[in-house]
């Protein structure tokens, strides 16, 4: 099984991120580009992320009817994306949807399509109160996994704390991208569902991302070597 950790490039400009990335001499780290940078550059900062060499995971959550979604992501697969995501909430005729615009508009392989659970700033009692969800939030992400995974989709993006429920319910080739990971000596933020990169490891999580641990380190080159000796090699730093 292959694991990797993922640099969550959430910054507001285009300078800000080539610059940060300009620090990675030696490597060509996959990175995460959200919202507010996709948002805030245009199409063409996948374009040239990916020139520099770094496998990208395009993280805009697409939720809409099915035929807005599939010619949605028919348009960002020809960016060149290595992963897109959408909700698992906007139920299965999306994602079925989803990957047909996904496979129309692929230029070579398609990218990887994962669907986000439950956002890892959700808590269970947030889920139960606000959304009006009344399952545990481990059968509620094993569910949403079935449903990906029955659609056609190549994994889901949960909590490492989900990725053990996530692989029993569907398969250990399943893919699990968990975001939510801090090392031990960090501030968790606005995460609510976290852990380290150790431990999602040992959990069972195929791909960490990792933001401010990183991004915000006073060495992110070192941090990034750190995330990858307790996650890729198993080795805690």
């Amino acid at each position: 099984m292959k694991r990797d950790v993922i640099i969550a490039c959430d910054f507001a400009g285009r300078e800000e991120t080539l610059r940060f990335l300009d620090q990675f001499e030696n490597e060509k780290p996959f990175v995460k580009i959200g919202m507010e940078l996709f948002y805030g550059e245009g199409p063409q900062i996948v374009r040239e992320i990916k020139a520099r060499g770094h496998e990208v995971f395009l993280d805009l959550k697409l939720h809409d009817i099915p035929n807005t979604v599939k010619k949605a992501m028919r348009n960002l697969a020809a960016l060149g994306a290595d992963m897109v995501n959408l909700h698992a909430a906007g139920g299965s005729a999306m994602m079925r949807a989803a990957l047909e615009g996904l496979e129309a508009g692929a230029k070579g392989a398609r990218p990887r399509l994962i669907a986000v659970t439950q956002l890892t700033s959700t808590s269970e009692q947030m889920m139960q109160e606000e959304l009006l969800i009344p399952r545990p939030m481990e059968e509620v992400v094993a569910r949403y996994a079935q449903n990906a995974q029955n659609s056609g989709l190549d994994g889901v993006v949960c909590s490492p704390l989900e990725a053990k429920a996530v692989k029993e319910a569907c398969s250990q080739a399943f893919l699990t991208v968990t975001p939510g990971v801090r090392f031990a000596d960090d501030d968790v933020g606005d995460q609510k569902r976290v852990t380290t990169p150790a431990r999602a490891r040992a959990l069972g999580s195929d791909y960490i991302v990792v933001g401010r641990s990183i991004t915000a380190a006073a060495d992110p080159v070192t941090a990034y070597r750190r995330a990858v000796k307790d996650f890729v090699e198993g080795e805690e730093a």
